[in-house]
């Protein structure tokens, strides 16, 4: 098993087994707490080998740096099989959220554990900026990099 890509991203699409991410980031800007972000994906690109064909299992763990859930954790059963004569197999993963609630400013991680080993960490953190000086219109450059969370 080779994880190709581990990532967080504002939106991914799974066309035929082609991977179309938009907007990967590791972090989020806020001008208040608690923020709530509208909507992101957590996108996965697996390569399995023909040994391991079988029955897996994804868990996927959103927490903040003290190992508190910002999300239930989620379960995804899935089943690898093999057409004849490949040797491997590649497999999208894409996890649509909406509305995560942040509570507080720090380091948060999206953990992700195949067959309950854990195998990757995507990284996030959230910060709180002030807002500029005058105008404050996303064409005055008012809103932060990758845009507010609330």
């Amino acid at each position: 098993m080779n994880i190709q890509i581990a990532c967080l991203c504002d939106a991914a699409t799974d066309y035929q087994g082609k991977l179309n991410l938009l907007g990967t980031f590791d972090s989020i800007f806020t001008r208040s707490l608690p923020a709530v972000h509208p909507s992101c994906a957590i996108v996965l690109r697996i390569i399995f080998t023909r040994v391991e064909s079988a029955k897996h299992r994804i868990r996927i763990d959103f927490v903040d740096e003290d190992g508190k859930g910002v999300i239930q954790p989620l379960d995804l059963p899935f089943d690898i099989r093999m057409p004849p004569g490949a040797t491997s197999l590649s497999r999208n993963f894409i996890i649509n959220l909406q509305q995560i609630k942040f509570d507080r400013v720090g380091s948060y991680s999206v953990d992700v554990a195949l067959d309950d080993r854990h195998e990757v960490s995507i990284p996030l953190t959230v910060r709180v900026v002030a807002p500029p000086h005058g105008n404050d219109t996303p064409e005055s450059g008012g809103e932060p990099p990758h845009g507010p969370a609330n």
